[in-house]
């Protein structure tokens, strides 16, 4: 059973000139010559994203879109037509946002968080700026410390909404960001705490995440991190508790605490050496 608007392994039936039909358990799948990976016959297996062409023909790539089916992302605005707006998704064939699906008018150029979807009436892929129909924390697929995909939503008082797994809204407050973010942008985190309904003063569940990995493997992934940045420059790094923490941030990508937590666990580990100038591999 295809999937369309996802990935989906399918073996080589047979070869054209035009490319490799793939089976899809009846006619089979176009995989256009320009997109076959070389080296590839009959027999193979081929990991390929499903949609429709120009012709409402099925067809298959190896191209990566910036979205499958389900994901919020933000894409940008190629062409304007009376009907709608087509947004570059990274394939071929730009991705349409019907007029109904808009939330103010699109312009030429503009970028802009959509939701990609597949339309019941015509079985293509779609994208909507309606995404909020699909968000909800009623029915909780996570729970404390579970590593996430976040894709920032809005900004606020307190920091910025998330969009948690695609499905869930979470909040990534100021205190917990340690560079630059904007509307649209992807990275993984991790579930912090979970207030639920009868607790908050909302009346609805409120989660707040963070960025990266929680507890312990988060040290340990920064831990290799300053190791490895140690030995790229000979053993020394002018950085110590008494740098600025956006210093800390634009040379490790980590927060001045968990630069702390690191050096400190690599200190007690006698791995690194702490000095008035900064941290030293130790040597031997």
């Amino acid at each position: 059973m295809i999937r369309i608007g996802e990935y989906n392994t399918l073996t080589v039936q047979r070869e054209l000139s035009m490319g490799l039909i793939l089976d899809d358990g009846g006619e089979g799948i176009l995989l256009p010559k320009r997109f076959v990976p070389r080296h590839a016959k009959i027999g193979d297996q081929i990991k390929v994203f499903l949609y429709h062409d120009s012709e409402d023909r099925v067809i298959a790539t190896t191209q990566q879109p910036k979205g499958v089916l389900g994901d919020i992302v933000l894409l940008q605005v190629v062409s304007i037509t009376p009907q709608g707006a087509f947004l570059d998704w990274g394939l071929m064939k730009d991705i349409f946002v019907p007029k109904s699906k808009q939330l103010s008018g699109m312009r030429l150029g503009g970028d802009y968080l959509v939701r990609i979807y597949l339309d019941e009436q015509t079985g293509r892929l779609a994208a909507t700026e309606k995404i909020e129909p699909s968000l909800s924390n009623e029915n909780l697929t996570v729970k404390d410390n579970d590593l996430v995909d976040l894709t920032v939503y809005r900004r606020t008082d307190i920091g910025y909404v998330v969009i948690i797994n695609n499905r869930h809204t979470g909040v990534l407050h100021f205190n917990e960001i340690f560079r630059d973010i904007k509307v649209g942008d992807r990275f993984p985190g991790f579930i912090k705490n979970i207030l639920p309904a009868d607790q908050s003063p909302s009346g609805q569940t409120q989660i707040d995440v963070a960025a990266g990995r929680p507890g312990y493997s988060r040290v340990e992934d920064a831990a290799d991190k300053v190791l490895r940045l140690l030995k790229e420059h000979k053993g020394r790094l002018p950085y110590h508790d008494k740098s600025d923490p956006e210093a800390i941030y634009s040379f490790f990508g980590m927060s001045k605490k968990t630069f702390k937590m690191t050096t400190g666990k690599l200190y007690k580990e006698r791995k690194i050496t702490l000095t008035d100038a900064g941290i030293e591999l130790v040597k031997g």
